[in-house]
């Protein structure tokens, strides 16, 4: 069955491949980015099959309009990705208010304005696959990122709770997680805050982190992302490349083993029991 696709961020990276795998399958996509420059090979391409249109995820009334404005020229929408999303380096003490205003209305709010302008086609349908582009920063941290960790783990809180309440609706949910790829996510799309000098410590062990670290192909992801839209049963959290495995499963025994070291005292904070 030919599916409609709303993906965000299509301009490039994640969104770019995965819009071009699902028209080169035949299916519909609906392509947004703020440039709408930057979608016109996929007008040429494509045809018929792409609407390409600009949207700037941070103008909740211009989501609401574009998303009813894509339901309205293909009938239906089956796919929701909410890629657009950007890197926001610095440590914590050097972030703006403006910076962290930005990366929160970008990652998370942005995000949630087209979940909730999307859910009553979906509802009305009684079907559809919600897919957040998450990060293995919203289920752990590293130094430097600090900000963008919480508009990471703002929408995984957000879409777990929302799963559960599609269940009985016939409406999936599922967070994509990537680990490190070649896109330029640490690139042209990063913004950093004004540095600190007593930070460059930090600075140093995250530049020798990213050059240590083994990247993934976006390419690669095309045909998973398929795969999983194409599940009748679809996970909720899936990594995207090599390593996340490893390093979550110790990262979730360091919380484990700390909770249960401090359990006792954890219990002696809830004090006498009461009936409400």
């Amino acid at each position: 069955m030919t599916k409609t696709w709303f993906i965000t961020g299509t301009s490039k990276g994640f969104g770019r491949v995965w819009a071009e795998a699902a028209l080169r399958r035949g299916d519909q996509v609906v392509a947004t980015a703020r440039n709408l420059e930057s979608l016109q090979e996929l007008n040429e391409h494509y045809g018929d099959n792409v609407l390409t249109l600009a949207l700037d995820v941070t103008n909740k009334a211009a989501v609401d309009i574009v998303v009813r404005q894509a339901y309205e020229h293909f009938g239906r929408l089956d796919v929701i990705i909410n890629n657009a999303g950007y890197g926001q380096f610095g440590a914590i003490e050097e972030i703006s208010e403006q910076e962290a205003r930005d990366q929160l209305e970008t990652n998370l709010l942005g995000a949630l304005w087209v979940t909730q302008a999307a859910l009553p086609y979906l509802r009305e349908q009684g079907s559809g696959h919600i897919i957040q582009v998450s990060s293995i920063g919203g289920v752990s941290t590293v130094p430097y990122i600090g900000m963008y960790h919480a508009s990471k783990w703002g929408l995984e809180g957000f879409s777990q709770a929302l799963n559960q309440e599609m269940q009985a609706l016939g409406i999936k949910v599922t967070l994509i997680e990537p680990i490190g790829y070649t896109t330029d996510w640490a690139g042209p799309s990063a913004k950093f805050a004004q540095e600190l000098p007593v930070y460059d410590h930090v600075r140093e062990a995250n530049s020798a982190r990213l050059s240590a670290s083994v990247r993934g192909n976006p390419e690669a992801t095309g045909p998973v992302v398929l795969k999983l839209v194409d599940m009748e049963h679809p996970p909720l959290r899936i990594f995207f490349g090599k390593g996340a495995h490893d390093r979550i499963h110790v990262e979730y025994e360091k919380r484990l083993a700390e909770w249960d070291a401090f359990k006792d005292l954890s219990e002696e904070a809830h004090g006498e029991e009461s009936v409400m």
